[in-house]
């Protein structure tokens, strides 16, 4: 089983791990900070996901969790593609190097 990590506003149920309001030791101070951290960077992805998706925009409350599943896989596969390309394209111009069709002289 997995574990949610949310802020204040979800229900106290065993799978949610909440932020730590006030942390009454260094050791729940840090855990309160590192969580915080991880939650933030996974918004942070969900945006840049939905930005880039149009299936993931909406609710999908109603839909079978395989589908779910599946369509997310596929999204951060092709977000990761993406960003290689990105980058490839990107090294590529600061090398110089060109990747241009060869010219059919005929």
């Amino acid at each position: 089983m997995g574990y949610y990590l949310a802020d204040g506003i979800y229900p106290k149920w065993a799978i949610i791990v909440q932020t730590i309001r006030e942390p009454s030791d260094r050791k729940k101070a840090h855990f309160e900070k590192m969580q915080e951290a991880y939650r933030k960077n996974v918004e942070r992805e969900f945006g840049i996901l939905q930005a880039r998706f149009a299936i993931i925009k909406g609710p999908a409350r109603f839909w079978d969790q395989e589908d779910l599943y599946y369509i997310m896989q596929k999204c951060v596969i092709l977000h990761n593609m993406i960003i290689e390309h990105q980058h490839d394209k990107e090294d590529d111009e600061a090398t110089g190097l060109l990747h241009e069709r060869p010219l059919n002289i005929s």
